[in-house]
């Protein structure tokens, strides 16, 4: 149910950069579920982030958080509000 959609932020960093295409096939997967993302390389700290904006229901946030986080070399994390 859309009412049950949760506005969500989604932090990655990405410490190697041989995860950044698995990152972006796992992201692919949720594009419909994606309203905004936001891509950073900050190459002094050698590191990748992505900010994503997410209008999905927590169990695909939940999804796509606990596959982030099988990723070798990438963490996140989340932040959820109901509106």
């Amino acid at each position: 149910m859309e009412s049950d959609n949760r506005i969500t932020i989604v932090n990655i960093i990405i410490h190697d950069r041989t995860a950044a295409a698995k990152v972006n096939e796992l992201l692919s997967e949720f594009a419909d579920r994606i309203v905004g993302r936001m891509g950073l390389p900050y190459s002094p700290k050698n590191v990748s982030i992505i900010c994503l904006v997410m209008d999905a229901p927590p169990g695909e946030v939940n999804s796509l958080s606990g596959k982030l986080g099988m990723i070798k070399g990438v963490t996140s994390k989340t932040h959820t509000a109901k509106v």
